[in-house]
């Protein structure tokens, strides 16, 4: 944590005797606290079992989401349901914790804090010998309690203590579910002699595609009644709804692309002849950034790479079309470079990269930094200096190195010292963080490295284009005023009318269109049969209708139709497979009925519901294991892929892969894991309003 590193490194501790007791109610004191929010706004974005989830407290965290994603390039919009599904799990399992009586003591708390798997080990390492230091964590504690900084209690709180207090709970009420798994010995020798049991059996088989799709039609009633019968498995718990809509391209035409490659030569010649491309690109503008350092062939990027790095030094190449802009590439230098660097190096920082601060002014910085490099070519030890002075963290734990780093991953000032210069070069490089007092200690991989600037001017829709979709859109609008004008519309325009389903209140994207958070609060704010304005996505220009709204509960049957259309179809032809196909009381009279041949099947395993050739088939599988079975036609089982008549001709046992130890612990452990999965459980029990959509 910064404000810890930021004490710790600096020296500055209040030298003190710190009581264990005092410590403890410290830690207590500040973990029953909560931070108040930054938002004066109150509103409640969630309710969960009567307990409100405040808007304020969510944005607060979700910009901590923000702020830990945003390396990894997470956005917003997908973050949102992220922190409120942590958020939601946070209250259901306070509840329970509640309930049980499931609390973390001092002490515990104090051995989570600074015991040996303690989330402060990161700042308080000691970097030579690896160790915890315990004694500096507590008095970091202590010194920031007395400070009174209400900002840093307040890191310390949400940072540590209500973590490690929430970590604790949660172990607990985990471990105490997994010791309550069990599994029973009749359970075991059970599953042991199914898992030995084997089966042989004559059969007939005739697939459902014997019977065509137009003789077992399934209509909405059908489904339906399929739907009540499996209820359980049809249940819906969020309204959904379904939209009907056609587009209008916006994007570049022809034209466009013309205009947009005419404009680009028109700059080539002075873009060759300019000897600062760096200035240049900046004052006529390019789509791909100047960078103004080298880069191998096997760290490009670019599409056409193998032609572009053939161009000679002062001359262009291209145009060509990269992504959506035309580009012409220039070949500003090209060195002979290693592919990989390896540096030690003491920082002295002049400005705190996180908050902008000045550190120490410029002159001071820059001054030491010439000390440090004057007395390490006079024979100073280095591991030394970087023990004493750097500001680097990261690389001060291991002297000061950087192990052989790809070109391109440090700034360019500290990049181009490392790759410019030989294996011994020692020197001071200025960066925007400070002074750097470096010394080159390894190269790998000598080749070709190239400086390249690419002017790139995009590919974009003129006004012209923009607006004449947009009027078409609009005229389209104008004259559809509901569902049916739409279609009629649709069909006299010969634009075909597309459907996005399943759009649920808090979506920001819909499935087939794109990314469009407007839209989807339009569908949830107008009734069924309304046509939409015209809505910019990407490229395209949309009009829609509410063509469905589905409410909570048993799915309805256009919703159920695609999941279980096909299986009532084969319930149907099962039936007239049935009724119609199958004559005899024999195997020989069943085959010779239908048309299809007698087969075998040996080795038919109790536990394993696969039938090599045939798929998934378990009503066939526990039906070869019944010895009573006869062959006459009412005994037709219907499959899942197809009716059979079976006859059963042995049934036998095999030893079991495994004993009933190995077995026990196996079921044991698969009971386990399921248990990871009890805050699933709490929230299909629990009663919870989710009103996200209303300010999202």
């Amino acid at each position: 944590m910064s404000v810890i590193q930021s004490i710790r490194d600096r020296g500055t501790w209040i030298i003190f005797v710190i009581i264990a007791l005092a410590l403890i109610a410290f830690i207590l004191q500040d973990g029953a606290q909560r931070g108040g929010s930054a938002f004066s706004n109150s509103s409640v974005i969630t309710k969960v079992n009567g307990v409100e989830i405040q808007r304020g407290d969510f944005e607060d965290k979700l910009k901590n989401a923000e702020a830990m994603y945003a390396s990894q390039g997470a956005t917003r919009e997908q973050l949102i349901g992220n922190v409120w599904n942590q958020e939601v799990e946070k209250v259901l399992l306070e509840q329970e914790f509640d309930k049980l009586g499931i609390t973390v003591s001092p002490k515990e708390l104090n051995d989570i804090l600074f015991g040996q798997n303690s989330p402060l080990r990161q700042e308080f390492t000691d970097p030579n010998t690896g160790e915890f230091r315990v004694d500096d964590a507590k008095r970091a504690f202590a010194q920031i309690k007395k400070s009174k900084n209400a900002e840093q209690i307040k890191m310390i709180t949400t940072g540590y203590i209500d973590p490690a207090i929430e970590n604790g709970k949660r172990n607990k009420y985990q471990n105490l579910l997994i010791q309550s798994a069990y599994i029973p010995k009749w359970l075991v020798d059970k599953q042991s002699a199914d898992n030995s049991s084997m089966a042989s059996i004559s059969y007939v088989y005739i697939p459902y595609g014997a019977i065509a799709d137009t003789l077992a039609k399934v209509s909405d009633d059908d489904i339906s009644s399929y739907v009540k019968k499996h209820a359980v498995e049809f249940e819906k718990t969020e309204e959904t709804r379904n939209i009907s809509f056609v587009s209008f391209y916006a994007g570049p035409s022809s034209t466009d692309s013309i205009n947009a490659l005419n404009q680009l030569m028109e700059l080539s010649t002075e873009f060759q002849s300019t000897s600062d491309s760096k200035a240049y690109l900046a004052k006529v503008g390019t789509e791909l950034a100047f960078y103004d350092s080298y880069f191998g062939k096997n760290k490009m990027q670019m599409s056409l790479k193998d032609s572009i790095v053939k161009t000679p030094v002062g001359k262009v190449f291209g145009p060509y079309i990269d992504g959506n802009n035309y580009v012409l590439a220039k070949m500003v230098g090209i060195k002979q470079w290693a592919d990989s660097a390896s540096v030690r190096h003491i920082l002295i920082a002049t400005v705190d990269p996180r908050s902008g601060q000045e550190i120490r002014p410029d002159s001071v910085g820059k001054s030491l930094a010439d000390s440090i490099d004057r007395a390490i070519k006079s024979g100073a030890d280095f591991n030394t200096l970087v023990a004493k002075y750097s500001d680097d963290q990261a690389s001060k734990v291991k002297g000061g190195v950087y192990e052989y780093f790809p070109q391109g991953q440090m700034v360019i000032p500290f990049n181009d010292y490392a790759f410019d210069n030989a294996v011994g070069s020692k020197g001071v490089v200025k960066t925007d963080f400070g002074y750097h007092v470096v010394e080159v200690i390894g190269h790998k991989n000598v080749s070709p490295a190239y400086k390249i600037a690419y002017l790139a001017k995009p590919i974009l829709p003129s006004n012209e284009t923009i607006s004449l979709a947009s009027n078409t859109a609009a005229q389209f609008v104008a004259e559809s005023k509901n569902a049916k004008t739409f279609n009629e519309q649709a069909k006299i325009k010969n634009l075909p009318i597309l459907t996005a389903s399943d759009i649920k209140a808090n979506d920001f994207t819909i499935n087939t269109i794109g990314s469009s958070r407007s839209l989807v609060r339009w569908i949830y704010e107008k009734s069924e049969g309304d046509v939409s304005e015209p809505t910019e996505i990407d490229d395209q220009i949309v009009v829609a209708f509410i063509s469905a709204i589905n409410k909570p509960g048993l799915l309805s049957a256009a919703e159920a139709r695609p999941t279980v259309e096909g299986i009532v179809r084969n319930e149907k032809k099962a039936k007239i497979i049935i009724d119609t196909k199958i004559k005899g009381s024999s195997l020989n009279e069943i085959a010779s009925s239908t048309g299809f041949s007698v087969g075998r099947l040996d080795s038919l395993s109790f536990g394993n519901n696969f039938i090599t050739g045939l798929g998934s088939e378990p009503k066939i599988i526990g039906a070869s294991f019944n010895k009573s079975i006869s062959t006459n036609s009412s005994s037709a089982i219907a499959g899942s892929n197809g009716v059979f008549a079976i006859q059963t001709i042995a049934v036998s046992a095999v030893p079991s892969a495994f004993n009933n130890a190995a077995l026990s612990e196996s079921l044991l452990q698969s009971r386990k894991m399921s248990i990871y999965r009890s805050a699933e459980s709490l929230r299909k029990s629990a009663t919870i309003k989710d009103l996200r959509s209303t300010f999202y």
